[in-house]
């Protein structure tokens, strides 16, 4: 968003499938927040496998959630890829650097917030 974000949400373990995303991302989140912010929101994510799924594609029809759409291989590059490259770096250049995966989430979640 322009002026927020929401949560850092972290797969805890696993493959994340089109199932997995639905039911943990667009149920859980998306729905809420696009409640919350009201007719103007529009969704954005990438071209990732479970993103793409027809039950995926269901789901936003169902629950009216208006989705921007990215061609493959866009020059055009995705906004939440700049946040991402920000995450990356910052975490990385944290001291000490994170030997856990528990400890890597709490940098993660703090350098998010």
């Amino acid at each position: 968003m322009f002026n927020g974000r929401t949560d850092l949400q972290i797969f805890e373990a696993g493959t994340v499938n089109a199932l997995r995303y639905r039911d943990e991302v667009l149920e859980r989140h998306v729905r809420l927040f696009r409640g919350a912010v009201g007719l103007h929101f529009i969704f954005i994510d990438d071209n990732a496998r479970p993103h793409r799924a027809n039950l995926v594609d269901e789901y936003y029809e169902e629950e009216e959630i208006l989705r921007m759409y990215w061609p493959a291989m866009s020059p055009d590059l995705n906004p939440i890829e700049h946040a991402w490259d920000a995450l990356g770096r910052r975490v990385a250049a944290r001291q000490p650097p994170s030997r856990t995966l528990s400890t890597l989430r709490n940098a993660l979640r703090q350098e998010w917030k």
